[in-house]
């Protein structure tokens, strides 16, 4: 692409991951999109949900200098006895609230970025994929919510030989999906529920398009790696575990599954986005479910991993 319209196509991010050991193979830079189509209650990324750059204010931090309020060009924040109050009709997002805070007290949820910007933080870790075979993964969020921006980062670290996966739900357009499979050298695919019902109640959308997508990139002969993210109440019935297995184990070429067991990280981070966490009472499942699951599992022929 000529270098004018690289420039042009612009993305939203909100993490960078350096020295990544389970969003692929080896070792990784993953790149975190913003924007969602799913809502799973389980979410450890919710900073990642909406597309749109927020600002987020932790009042126990400030300090009452009121060194934003004087900053912001919009008029947006003004000093209250219980800290900052933004105005969120006049809040602009100049983000100078976020420069000149001492304390840290406001937060962007992202930044917008372009691919030479991008491709110069991934080129700065070019020495250890190249030492271990790692390269970048896509991941969000979900990636292929802003597909023109990915398309060209994948073509620019196709250009560097950077080892490209793209950690994705799946739920797209197959278009979309097949077009981006063209310049990626792995797929991570999600595959969270394989009850259709139970995957919308759960996530927000149903599961048909996501197990047609996977079976398109399967046709296309991508490499791709199928992902069990695991929570108990959710998807560690048996049922579902055979269901997968044998969705799984009939995939031409695949073979195997990484489980991914539910941690329960990302609880704080919904406290500081002011965001209700819907997955607030989930637990993460015990050694014997994670060892049940990956023996039933193993009973159709699959090769089992825990991790990325």
């Amino acid at each position: 692409m000529h270098s004018g319209l690289m420039n042009a196509v612009k993305g939203t991010i909100f993490a960078i991951k350096r020295y990544a050991i389970h969003d692929g193979p080896s070792i990784r830079t993953t790149v975190f999109f913003k924007g969602c189509p799913l809502s799973c209650i389980w979410c450890h990324n919710p900073e990642g949900l909406k597309p749109s750059i927020e600002v987020v204010t932790d009042n126990d931090r400030c300090v009452g200098c009121g060194a934003c309020v004087e900053a912001c060009s919009a008029l947006a924040l003004s000093l209250s006895p219980d800290g900052i109050a933004r105005d969120e009709t006049r809040c602009t997002l100049g983000m100078e609230c976020v420069r000149v805070c001492p304390a840290l007290a406001h937060e962007a949820t992202g930044w917008e970025t372009d691919v030479p910007a991008l491709m110069a933080e991934l080129m700065k870790d070019r020495p250890f994929y190249e030492q271990s075979g790692g390269g970048v993964t896509f991941s969000g969020g979900e990636p292929l919510q802003q597909p023109a921006f990915l398309l060209e980062v994948l073509k620019a670290c196709g250009k560097g030989h950077i080892h490209r996966a793209v950690d994705t739900c799946g739920h797209a357009p197959t278009d979309t999906l097949l077009e981006i499979a063209e310049h990626a050298d792995l797929f991570l695919f999600d595959l969270k529920q394989m009850d259709s019902d139970a995957h919308q109640r759960f996530t927000g959308v149903p599961n048909e398009r996501i197990l047609q997508n996977i079976a398109a990139l399967v046709d296309a002969g991508t490499a791709l790696r199928i992902r069990f993210p695991l929570i108990p109440g959710i998807n560690t019935d048996e049922a579902n575990i055979r269901a997968t297995g044998a969705f799984v184990s009939a995939l031409p070429g695949v073979g195997e599954i990484d489980l991914l067991p539910y941690q329960g990280a990302a609880k704080s981070k919904y406290a500081r986005l002011g965001m209700e966490n819907p997955g607030a009472k989930l637990v993460p499942p015990g050694a014997e479910e994670k060892t049940r699951t990956m023996e039933i599992l193993k009973e159709y022929g699959l090769r089992v991993r825990f991790g990325g």
